[in-house]
């Protein structure tokens, strides 16, 4: 029973501590999807060419994001855009607060959908992605046309210009999929 028990706390669906009873725990698209990442971390480290299915499974999920938000977003939602842009204005110059904020508008732009699954499924995908990022010198170019990127995107939102989200969040994930490979985008 205790096995079972340890079994079952590891795949999140109860809570043990020493000397009380186990408690359910409840299920979400998050807690579900979070089960996942150490086993497709590991799978993608074991294959250049998954890590390469993975990127391309992210440009057809944000590409939709996009449209989803350039559909949906609300003021305050293109607010908190802008301000993920203003945080990565911030921290251009530090490598280690770079990716973080970079991050930090593609969860906001995913958060526009108010879908719990997509939610979840981003975050995933950003996760797991995050350790395979090969960051670029503080100030490279390639930060640089990131924002250029981000503010683009945030535009055609604001603008209700799906279209032109869309083909904007395309040029952004192809121009810097080369960061998950080491190669410099810019040099190509």
């Amino acid at each position: 029973v205790r096995e079972a028990l340890q079994g079952l706390e590891r795949m999140g669906l109860v809570s043990i501590v020493h000397g009380e009873r186990a408690r359910v725990l409840p299920l979400s698209a998050e807690s579900v999807v979070g089960q996942m990442s150490d086993i497709v971390i590991h799978l993608l480290s074991s294959s250049r060419g998954l890590l390469e299915h993975l990127q391309e499974a992210r440009l057809l999920f944000e590409t939709g994001m996009v449209r989803i938000a350039a559909e949906r977003a609300t003021d305050s939602d293109i607010e908190s855009l802008r301000r993920s842009l203003e945080g990565q204005r911030l921290n251009m110059t530090d490598s280690a607060k770079s990716l973080h904020t970079d991050m930090a508008f593609h969860r906001a732009l995913i958060a526009i959908s108010r879908n719990p699954i997509h939610c979840a499924v981003g975050q995933g995908i950003l996760d797991w992605l995050a350790n395979f990022y090969v960051a670029p010198l503080p100030g490279h170019s390639a930060e640089v046309t990131a924002r250029v990127d981000y503010e683009s995107i945030t535009k055609c939102i604001a603008a209700r210009d799906a279209d032109g989200a869309v083909k904007a969040m395309t040029e952004h994930l192809k121009r810097t999929s080369n960061l998950y490979r080491g190669i410099d985008p810019v040099a190509k």
